[in-house]
């Protein structure tokens, strides 16, 4: 099953925007130990800072790093197998803030929970250091978010001073056409890393994660550059289904030809990789500052 990208989830649940504080401020627990993590994004934050061994369960759509394909999967948002997360003696769930019905069953159940939220860049480490204080090892999440936070202000540097053309960043079309097209909007990560890398958000001033458009607003809009994101695993679709774009031929990205590719998993999952996902997208809209 593919991965659904957490700027989805947020726009089909409307996922509000629940403080980090919440969980530090959460009566003082020993080191979890048995951890179960539900979200791809704290899945590999866990691994990244060096406690993926304490991982005992993980969700539907973890992908990455490879070990978590021995895991138990035990549910997502939406469909959590509370019967099996309790099953495994977790002494931590890092679950969605939005699910009540879980935090309700766990704090019945007498066991901890890390509520988590997915908002803008930022964010992403300030919940690796978050999360690496709350599981006790928080010198290495520390270097983690430390890390991340370096590799963004490099891109920053480096794209400092050239001109940033107004990208649109799409992460959902139908194939082979232009119908039902989502494309990133001015809050959350994806805008947060589209700006880092020097683009400018042809849709920044809408303020939502996900907006759905028309081929009428893309030409409104007239972007410099599309950038369409695939993070499907397996996903076979052809270089060539670009090509649906060619029927908005006055679209400067079209007339220009930088209507552009980018395959990964890590361009949707809000975790340690975003410094990567940043800089390929910083490479797409600036070549020539990386040769």
């Amino acid at each position: 099953m593919a991965a659904v990208p957490a700027v989805q989830i947020a726009r089909r649940t409307g996922l509000a925007a629940i403080a980090i504080a919440l969980a530090l401020a959460a009566v003082a627990h020993a080191d979890a130990r048995r951890v179960i993590s539900i979200i791809p994004a704290t899945t590999e934050m866990l691994f990244a800072m060096g406690a993926g061994d304490r991982v005992v369960a993980v969700g539907s759509y973890d992908r990455f790093p490879a070990a978590v394909e021995q895991l138990p999967r035990v549910g997502a948002l939406l469909d959590p197998n509370v019967e099996r997360i309790l099953s495994l003696r977790p002494d931590l769930v890092i679950l969605y803030g939005t699910q009540a019905d879980l935090r309700m069953q766990l704090d019945r159940a007498h066991v901890a929970y890390f509520p988590y939220v997915h908002r803008g860049l930022p964010d992403i480490t300030e919940t690796i250091r978050a999360v690496g204080d709350r599981v006790g090892v928080a010198a290495a999440a520390k270097t983690l978010a430390d890390g991340i936070e370096k590799q963004l202000a490099d891109i920053r540097a480096r794209v400092a001073g050239a001109a940033r053309p107004k990208t649109l960043l799409v992460f959902g079309r139908e194939p082979g056409s232009l119908r039902s097209i989502e494309a990133s909007g001015g809050v959350g990560f994806l805008h947060d890393m589209l700006e880092a890398a020097g683009g400018i958000d042809v849709l920044g001033d809408l303020k939502q994660q996900s907006v759905t458009l028309s081929t009428e607003v893309v030409l409104a809009r007239a972007p410099d550059v599309i950038l369409e994101l695939r993070y499907a695993r397996g996903d076979t679709t052809a270089a060539s289904d670009l090509r649906a774009w060619d029927a908005l031929a006055s679209v400067p990205a079209v007339k220009n030809r930088r209507v552009l590719l980018l395959q990964g998993e890590e361009f949707v999952v809000p975790g340690p990789r975003v410094g990567v996902a940043t800089e390929r997208i910083a490479r797409a809209l600036h070549p020539e500052r990386f040769k």
